[in-house]
């Protein structure tokens, strides 16, 4: 398997600095930056310059935006979900960009997919089963929040075992692992950003760090501020 490239965040731009000649005093002014160089998703960024990727983020974190969902259901769904799911991810040593995986899985269709995966973070019952849910006809763990983010936690950290990569482990659980591996041979190539896979998997990752984004700024986006959407919460609970 092709060696695994690690991200690092771009650092802020150089700082320009103006001299006084008259003096030893010195002014120095930051430039603001980018908002493709502050996305990223468990620290690791999207690749610098590249004009296909800052293209492809854009148009996903646009069908996100309150524009175009009309609905702040995904916030309501952080404000239950998160305080279950950040603990457990902490305690397995999981980035806490996790915690958006369930959003994008379940979080505005929920139910069983059509290839039969269920709950907040879709497994499939045999998957499931692997790593100690009951699935059958009386009891389907998966749709026990602790319970199944338990699961996926050992699931995600196998992975990480094999791809030593966050954002290869992210695409690996939407699509299989074994799958993703044949992927990364065939290409030669392990930078999930610059890999041509299907349509699901090669927007996944960008699927979560859009959800990161209107979860962490939703006034950018069109949501409601966080403590006026919590007022709503309350008034309809």
């Amino acid at each position: 398997m092709a060696k695994v490239f690690a991200y690092n965040m771009p650092q802020a731009a150089k700082s320009t600095k103006k001299v006084i000649t008259t003096t030893t005093i010195t002014t120095i002014t930051k430039e603001p930056k980018s908002l493709m160089a502050q996305l990223n998703f468990a620290e690791e960024s999207l690749p610098k310059g590249d004009v296909r990727v800052e293209r492809k983020m854009k148009k996903v974190l646009a069908a996100y935006t309150y524009g175009h969902l009309q609905t702040n259901r995904l916030h309501q769904m952080a404000a239950e979900w998160f305080p279950v799911i950040e603990p457990i991810l902490a305690a397995y040593g999981i980035p806490n960009d996790f915690k958006y995986v369930p959003l994008v899985e379940s979080g505005l269709q929920g139910g069983m997919s059509s290839k039969g995966a269920n709950g907040f973070w879709q497994f499939m019952p045999g998957t499931a089963r692997n790593y100690g849910l009951k699935v059958n006809s009386s009891v389907d763990e998966r749709k026990n929040l602790r319970k199944s983010t338990i699961a996926a936690c050992k699931y995600i950290k196998e992975l990480y075992s094999v791809f030593d990569n966050w954002a290869l482990v992210a695409a690996a659980y939407n699509v299989g692992d074994n799958h993703m591996k044949k992927q990364i041979n065939r290409q030669n190539q392990d930078n999930y950003f610059k890999m041509k896979l299907n349509r699901e998997t090669g927007g996944y990752v960008y699927k979560l760090i859009s959800m990161k984004q209107i979860m962490e700024h939703p006034v950018r986006y069109g949501y409601a501020p966080k403590r006026e959407q919590q007022a709503i919460n309350t008034v309809r609970e």
